[in-house]
């Protein structure tokens, strides 16, 4: 495996070199791991996709576009005004 050089602050190599040294792991293993776990944008839309999918087929829940930036927005109010307590 090819290995790549990648430029960042070193405040924030030290930090994930500790998060690494606390789990073990060497900051090269950290890493590979960490990328490993995420996903790329095209993949989280996949995922979605196939949540939306299977909600409607489970329920039939099949909001509109307008419905949906509504409800989030509403999610969004009760979210906020939970945390500000």
């Amino acid at each position: 495996m090819a290995d790549a050089n990648v430029r960042i602050p070193a405040d924030a190599r030290d930090r994930l070199a500790a998060v690494a040294a606390a789990e073990g792991l060497s900051l090269r293993a950290y890493l590979a791991r960490l990328a490993a776990t995420l996903l790329t944008p095209a993949e989280r839309a996949a995922r979605a996709e196939r949540a939306r999918v299977a909600l409607r087929a489970w329920n039939g829940y099949d909001p509109t576009e307008d419905e949906a930036v509504r409800l989030d927005a509403e999610l969004d109010r009760r979210l906020g005004r939970a945390t500000a307590r």
